[in-house]
């Protein structure tokens, strides 16, 4: 039977003269009248386990303590960690093995009442376990999230997370763990600004790469931390949840901005990009078509299509001539499919939300751009033969074989350069399809439905500061629209 009520003792390190410990027995432990001496060694208890499953006997034992009363605190403390599973056996190891684990590591004994309540919902009953550790297991349980999505999380963790808070006990965390750390994001943030400014060519190439923590990335390093610490919450490892309640920067999506002639004429002489997501006006946006088509561009009909009809890189890439009706009546594309980049390899899969899964109509221009695709790739399929790869898709190397998203950021990149248009990424060419449809007179609703975009709320936060800058070509549209006679007023104007 197993001795829960213990033994305490006391010892000390002092050895005879043969080099051997005296232990317990050393004389200067005691005083004359038989009292312990306070100034000379230490105590130690020792707790009888339930025995493994084997049938070991398990001992709790500790030694180095200051006083009696403390040694009988850590007993009593076993005791009622002991008294917390019952005569559940699965329980009686978990406990056994929560003691033990604490002992070896020299931390303090767990708060009983904590321990219940862990154990009363089932959750893993060890308190020890570190922000750090949490988070690499919660990722490893999301089995059905997108691999594009796993990647950003273990960044997130692994280059903000881990470093700064990951050595904090997960029970431990507060809502001033985390101030720090966004302090400490800040203050590298102005670091690096500093040396970029600065003239050392040393401290310039020590820092060249890094890059600042804007808001919108310490929103999605609080997602990251509330969504996992939600997780720790509803199997029992915490019951307060502190990213909840830190408060940062709202980070909010940035507005997309025309390149008007001003802004055009201040970029060729200040080199000034007024917005991270800027946006040609339509007349640029044909020029830039026009000189894609002039150059019998590899990717001119993919770009149309993007500039057109508002695809993002990876649905253009990932569409399939299924998905397709060129009627020139009635031309329309389901998008269903999308490539995504992950470092040097590709992944076929779904669009990256619901509202991404869509179909939306073609105009007739595109129709004829497409069938020239068409006839374009079944060139390349009678010049390769046999050596022909066949997987369906509309835009496709020579071979056959599916694009490299970041290959068509790249063109892309030098194909706006060399027509002298003013920067804009790729993604802003998707941009530019809700402006052109803005200026043709859609609502936001309906641009949002062209995009795919999951909230009408992140299309009216992106292009809602267009408006009043195409307001123009609305009234102009509009206008258009109604019908009338020619008058004198009108023909001697």
């Amino acid at each position: 039977m197993a001795n829960p009520n213990g033994s305490i003792f006391k010892r000390c390190s002092c050895r005879d003269q043969a080099g051997r410990r005296l232990g317990n027995s050393c004389p200067k432990l005691r005083r004359k009248n038989g009292a312990w001496r306070s100034d000379h060694g230490t105590w130690s208890y020792r707790v009888d386990l339930p025995p493994a499953a084997d049938g070991r006997r398990q001992e709790a034992r500790r030694s180095g303590l200051p006083s009696h009363d403390q040694a009988n605190a850590e007993i009593r403390r076993i005791q009622d960690l002991l008294a917390i599973p019952g005569a559940d056996s699965r329980g009686v190891a978990q406990i056994r093995t929560l003691i033990l684990d604490t002992l070896k590591a020299g931390d303090p004994l767990p708060d009983p009442a904590v321990v219940k309540e862990r154990y009363r919902r089932r959750a893993d009953l060890n308190p020890q376990i570190t922000v750090a550790d949490w988070l690499n297991t919660w990722l490893a349980g999301r089995r059905t999230i997108r691999r594009s999505t796993r990647e950003g999380y273990d960044a997130t963790i692994r280059l903000h997370l881990a470093p700064l808070i990951g050595d904090i006990r997960l029970d431990q965390l507060t809502v001033g763990h985390l101030d720090d750390m966004f302090d400490q994001i800040d203050i590298r943030n102005e670091t690096i600004r500093r040396i970029r400014a600065g003239k050392d060519p040393e401290l310039r190439e020590m820092f060249k790469g890094r890059k600042v923590t804007s808001d919108a990335y310490k929103q999605r390093i609080r997602a990251t931390l509330r969504a996992a610490l939600n997780h720790a919450i509803r199997i029992g490892l915490i019951t307060f949840n502190p990213a909840s309640w830190v408060e940062i920067p709202s980070g909010k999506r940035p507005k997309a901005l025309l390149w008007t002639a001003e802004r055009v004429a201040r970029w060729h002489t200040t080199g000034e990009i007024p917005s991270p997501v800027m946006v040609w006006h339509p007349v640029q946006t044909g020029a830039f078509l026009d000189h894609a088509e002039t150059r019998n561009d590899r990717y001119y009909e993919l770009y149309h299509l993007i500039a057109h009809r508002g695809l993002r890189r990876g649905e253009a890439c990932g569409v399939h001539w299924t998905d397709l009706n060129l009627d020139i009546d009635e031309g329309s594309l389901t998008v269903r499919w999308q490539i995504t980049q992950h470092g040097a390899d590709t992944e076929m899969g779904a669009p990256k939300s619901d509202a991404g899964d869509r179909q939306i109509s073609l105009d007739t221009d595109t129709v004829t751009v497409l069938r020239h695709r068409r006839s374009r790739q079944n060139t390349h399929r009678l010049s390769h033969g046999e050596h022909w790869i066949d997987n369906g898709l509309v835009f496709t190397e020579p071979n056959g074989a599916p694009l490299i998203p970041d290959d068509v950021t790249s063109h892309f990149k030098e194909l706006v350069t060399a027509a002298g248009l003013p920067p804009v990424r790729l993604h802003d060419l998707r941009h530019g399809a809700a402006t052109l449809a803005l200026a043709a007179g859609a609502d936001i609703k309906t641009v949002q439905e062209l995009l795919g975009h999951a909230s009408i709320a992140i299309t009216a936060d992106t292009y809602a500061h267009i408006l009043p800058e195409l307001a123009r070509e609305v009234a102009e549209n509009v206008a258009r629209l109604i019908p009338r006679q020619k008058t004198a007023r009108t023909m001697k104007a």
